[in-house]
């Protein structure tokens, strides 16, 4: 039985790195369950890396901090005449690299290009893929678990997920003059992904995670895939402009006992 009703419709996947990153699974996920992929990846090197990983999907290039790019994508995705059942923003960038620093020196270099790699991409795929989104389609983000907790492994990219989950909002709104796209987003927890392993103190934090989860292990990458997967699918046509949490209870948990009786006995 295919529950969740995605066999044959066609879905866009933006953010495949390699076979760590949230949108590896989430493609493969759709392609177990019958639907008809295309990946979006930044660069040439990244679609010949990617062509490995989904060698029989369509995959597109599209920087999208140009927006001749998205006009361009939005185009070549026009030429397949069946319309696209969902499309999954998962990609984000923050320059890190010099290092962490408090939140107060982040310059607005690094702040206006998280913003618009992050976010405002968010914003400006879905207003050009709007003529090719079937009247339900259902658009789906990747957001963080908490944006008010201000972890310093973390730096900036907080206040940028903000902007990100509010849009959602906004989105679903101005969509609704015209039709009934879905918005919404997954807020994960901390994952092990390539491109989380490059924030400095990150490793640390996921470490503490694993803790604070009362199961006593970190939220994995297929539990973000699968809960994607029923934002995207008709099961989930009640849920608009929502960030889902995928967290494994890692928010109930900061005073645990063992967690606190570490800290105290130091």
């Amino acid at each position: 039985m295919d529950y969740l009703q995605l066999e044959g419709k066609r879905f866009v996947v933006m953010g495949v790195a390699n076979r760590k990153s949230v949108a590896y699974f989430i493609g493969k996920s759709l392609e177990s369950n019958g639907a008809k992929v295309e990946c979006v990846v930044r660069s040439q090197k990244r679609r010949d890396e990617v062509s490995k990983l989904f060698p029989t999907a369509p995959i597109w290039i599209c920087d999208v901090e140009d927006q001749t790019q998205i006009d361009e994508l939005a185009t070549q995705l026009a030429g397949n005449a069946e319309t696209i059942q969902g499309f999954v923003h998962s990609i984000a960038f923050a320059d890190y690299s010099d290092g962490m620093k408090p939140f107060h020196e982040t310059t607005r270099k690094q702040f206006l290009q998280a913003i618009d790699v992050s976010c405002f991409s968010f914003v400006a795929l879905s207003n050009a893929m709007k003529s090719l989104l079937a009247p339900n389609a259902s658009v789906v983000t990747i957001g963080i678990s908490t944006t008010r907790m201000a972890s310093e492994s973390y730096g900036f990219m907080a206040p940028v997920k903000a902007a990100l989950d509010s849009s959602l909002a906004f989105l679903s709104k101005s969509f609704s003059r015209f039709s009934k796209v879905r918005f919404n987003a997954v807020g994960a927890g901390l994952l092990k992904t390539s491109a989380s392993a490059g924030i400095p103190g990150y490793v640390d934090a996921y470490l503490f995670a694993e803790k604070a989860i009362p199961r006593g292990a970190g939220v994995t990458t297929q539990e973000v895939a699968d809960t994607v997967l029923f934002l995207l699918s008709p099961r989930s046509s009640g849920i608009t402009a929502q960030t889902i949490v995928v967290d494994a209870g890692m928010s109930t948990n900061y005073f645990d006992n063992e967690i606190v009786s570490r800290v105290a006995s130091h």
